[in-house]
Order: structure tokens, then sequence, then C-alpha cells
């Protein structure tokens, strides 16, 4: 017969095994993952992240997906939130790998690069210049001759602001065509877009899979495509290299979570990530959305950032871009 003592004893025994295997298991399904998104929704990366936690739950048992916009300062607070997460798996990132490393050189941030745990890339997205269809710029060299008229008489607008890939492709184009225009920030892709079919910016530097959208309902053109190939959804568009500019410029972009994520999350979740970047029904909706996919997972996608943050890097030496207007 049991004792008031030894029974309690007992129970909290066997209470204290549940508990703990309950903490090795309750992760993904014991509550939502927040996936921040450092920029405002509607843009490339929003869409990205929305298209692959739709699809990621029928890899990863369990887990449902919330994703929250943290937008301001060019991506930089949201970038710092993923940072600063509790490495329990249930925060993670979607990012623009070049936001987060050209921002870190121009000013003081609260995360490091190589220090983020990183998940997949999923798209590179090249960038281009836009105009409105009735815009009497028709091709680069307009753009070019137009700049070359007076001091920033052409204003530009950077879907992502000062030091993102659509300011860099700018500062890239004012280089190589010798002329300036007026640099006009943003700080998500809609607002430029609204700016832009407003008559607020006479060009705007966005992504392509950010722009199809509008140029097929033949609201925009596209001056001109960063990739180092035309990409075949805008076949028709030249390329800056094609066009006499050796200027390429795009987005990365992908999936990170804060530094110290166990082993074993990080395990599960590289293998959803592995598994959803091949699932043909995934494959067929990032078709749809006009998504140009580049699947990196993990240590490949490490090591991906991590050259290009040495190649920013040595631009950042020779132009600072903080000293840009």
């Amino acid at each position: 017969m049991y004792t008031r003592r030894a029974l309690t004893g007992a129970l909290l025994a066997c209470a204290a095994l549940p508990r703990f295997a309950s903490a090795q298991s309750a992760w993904p399904a014991s509550r939502s993952i927040e996936v921040i998104v450092p920029y405002p929704p509607a843009g490339g990366i929003d869409i990205m992240a929305r298209l692959l936690t739709k699809h990621l739950p029928s890899q990863l048992t369990g887990a449902n997906f919330i994703v929250t916009n943290r937008a301001g300062a060019g991506g930089q607070i949201g970038n710092e939130a993923i940072f600063a997460a509790r490495p329990d798996g249930f925060t993670l990132g979607a990012v623009a790998t070049q936001g987060f490393i050209t921002k870190a050189l121009d000013k003081p941030v609260r995360y490091k690069t190589a220090e983020y745990t990183f998940l997949a890339n999923v798209v590179d997205d090249p960038g281009a210049f836009w105009v409105r269809q009735d815009s009497p710029l028709r091709t680069l060299s307009d753009l070019r001759t137009a700049m070359s008229k007076g001091h920033e008489t052409v204003s530009v607008g950077t879907a992502a602001g000062t030091s993102s890939d659509d300011h860099l492709l700018l500062l890239a184009f004012e280089a190589a065509a010798g002329a300036k225009a007026l640099h006009v920030p943003y700080n998500g892709t809609a607002v430029a877009v609204r700016d832009l079919m407003g008559g607020q910016v006479d060009v705007a530097s966005y992504n392509v899979s950010e722009g199809l959208a509008l140029a097929r309902e033949g609201r925009t053109r596209c001056l001109g495509q960063a990739g180092s190939a035309r990409w075949s959804p805008l076949a028709d568009v030249p390329t800056f290299r094609e066009e006499g500019l050796d200027v390429l410029g795009g987005s990365a972009r992908g999936f990170v979570g804060p530094p110290g994520l166990p082993a074993e999350i990080t395990d599960r979740l590289l293998t959803a990530f592995h598994a959803t970047l091949a699932d043909p029904t995934f494959l067929a909706d990032a078709e749809r959305a006009n998504l140009p996919l580049r699947p990196l997972v993990g240590d490949a996608y490490r090591a991906a950032v991590l050259a290009e943050e040495v190649a920013v890097k040595r631009l950042y030496e020779r132009a600072p871009w903080s000293t840009q207007p």
C-alpha cells in the first residue's frame, strides 16, 4: 500500500516523462509557425512566402504557418526580428539575401549575416526597369539619352529602397550609362508601382516576376531585364547586356531561421523544403505565379549567400551607396 508521500513521488515521476516527451514532439504541431516577411504585402518576397507556406505542410506533418509582414527601414526591422527570435522553430523568415547583406555594410544592424540558419533559397529574380505603357521611353537607349540631357531629369523609383537590389541595379546602370537619375526610394513594390502608374516617377526598378502581370495587362512596359539571359515569360525584352550595358542584377529570395536553431528541427525543415521544391504541384503553382526558381537547400544556400556577401562588399568598397542620394 502506498503512503501519501510515495504516491506523490510516483505521480511526479510519471508526470515528468510526458512533459519531456511532449517537449521533444511539440514542434511543429503545438502552435503556428510564424514566417516574418520584412516587406509589405504583395511584393515578390511576400508572394514567395505565401506560396511556400501553402505547400510546406504537405511535407511537414502537423505544421501550420502564418505570414507576418514586418516592413520598415528597407527590410532591416524584419531581418532583425528574425535574427532575434527564439530558436525554437516557431519563427522563420522569408528574406531577400542581398537586402540583409547591404544593410549591414552602411549602418549599424542587430544581426550578422553568417549567423542565420540558412534553410532554402527559392527564387533568383532578375531586376528590371519598368515604365507606363504611354511613356515616351521605349528602350534602355531612350532612358540613357533622357538621363544624359540633364542631371537628375529622369526620376527612378526603387521598390525596396536604398541599398536594395533595385537600387544597386540603378547605380550599376548609371555607372555604365555615364548619367544620373533622380533616385526615389520606396518601402515596397506596391507603393512604387502605385506612383509609377500615377505618374509620380518616370521609371521604376523592381524584379521581373513582380512586373509581369501588369505588363501582360498592357499597363506597363519593361525597358530591359538584368539577368544573364532573357527570362522566358519576357522573351521579347532584351537584357541590359544585349543593349550594350554590362549590368547584371536581381534578388535571391529564400528562407532562414534565427541563429542556433536545433539540429533536429533544422533537419526536418531542410527535408521539407527539399521535397516541396521538387513537388510537381508546387512547381505548377510556382509557374502560375511566375516565380523564377533557383532551389538551393541548406549548406548550398549558405555558400551562395556568403559568396554574394563577398561580391557586394567589393562593390560597396568601390562605390558606397550610403553616399548616393
